[in-house]
């Protein structure tokens, strides 16, 4: 068991660094450290991100409206290299004060639109176009209920479990046990539901999917934190069954290539302005 050695002071202040690969860009307070504007072009969405699996949501809905036919769906996805703290620049900030990626700016209205937070975006962009999200009530119920699961979810994936086994400076056993577990049952809560369902809010896929995949539906494929054996995500055999099937898709596969500066060096697209970047 981890040694209780840490105790908390009277008021907790920031007087250095937790470690960990992301330590120099965390810090107890919002608001831009740097001016600098954001560039802006020729389309009417203008993202702002990286291909994390946030960031992946709206880039893969976005392939999905182009794919379509929505011609008002182009994009310019422009590159915003956390690690280098891009998202605290004062462009940045005026589209999104939490300065987390993705964000979205709309310049097919007037003054430009801000979406920030991505389950927003995809609420947004769905109902923009009358896409990924049904009109009768039930169906459009269902489907948002999944889509907040997700975005009530996986903080403890990604913060949680995610934080802990992969980035954290040190491995404790308490943590990453508690949010295995967590994440655990969040992956039986999917297999139940698609044992009954195609995909989650009933037989059509919709942005619900595209919000839980690019998280659940990544690990179940063992493309996440390296964690697939470790948490045997092959157990959950609806999960896997709709994980390849969303995985196959042309436009989640030019989805996940928008924004990606690691890997495969023929999956990066660090930034996509015409439909040929991808290409």
């Amino acid at each position: 068991m981890s040694k209780a050695s840490y105790v908390p002071p009277k008021v907790w202040r920031h007087d250095a660094p937790s470690g960990g690969e992301f330590a120099n860009i965390n810090r107890p307070v919002a608001g831009p450290t740097h001016d600098k504007a954001l560039p802006v072009g020729k389309h009417p969405l203008q993202l702002y991100s990286l291909a994390t699996p946030n960031g992946i949501k709206v880039t893969i809905l976005l392939e999905e409206l182009l794919a379509l036919g929505h011609s008002g769906a182009e994009y310019d996805a422009w590159l915003i290299r956390i690690n280098d703290g891009d998202q605290f620049s004062s462009g940045f900030v005026e589209v999104n004060p939490n300065s987390k990626i993705p964000a979205l700016s709309d310049h097919s209205v007037q003054p430009p639109l801000r979406v920030f937070e991505s389950g927003s975006i995809l609420l947004y962009l769905a109902e923009k176009f009358g896409c990924f999200l049904p009109t009768d009530l039930a169906g459009r119920t269902e489907t948002l209920n999944w889509l907040f699961w997700q975005m009530g979810a996986a903080p403890y994936l990604g913060g949680g479990f995610g934080h802990f086994y992969a980035y954290a400076p040190d491995k404790l056993e308490y943590p990453i046990n508690r949010f295995a577990m967590e994440t655990k049952r969040q992956l039986d809560v999917l297999d139940r539901r698609l044992a009954e369902s195609r995909f989650l809010a009933g037989n059509d896929y919709s942005i619900a999917d595209i919000a839980v995949w690019s998280w659940y539906g990544q690990l179940a494929l063992g493309n996440l934190y390296a964690a697939g054996v470790f948490l045997s995500v092959q157990d959950y055999s609806h999960v896997q069954r709709w994980a390849r099937e969303i995985a196959e898709r042309p436009a989640v596969i030019r989805g996940r290539r928008v924004n990606r500066t690691w890997g495969d060096e023929a999956d990066q697209v660090a930034e996509r302005h015409e439909a040929r970047d991808l290409d």
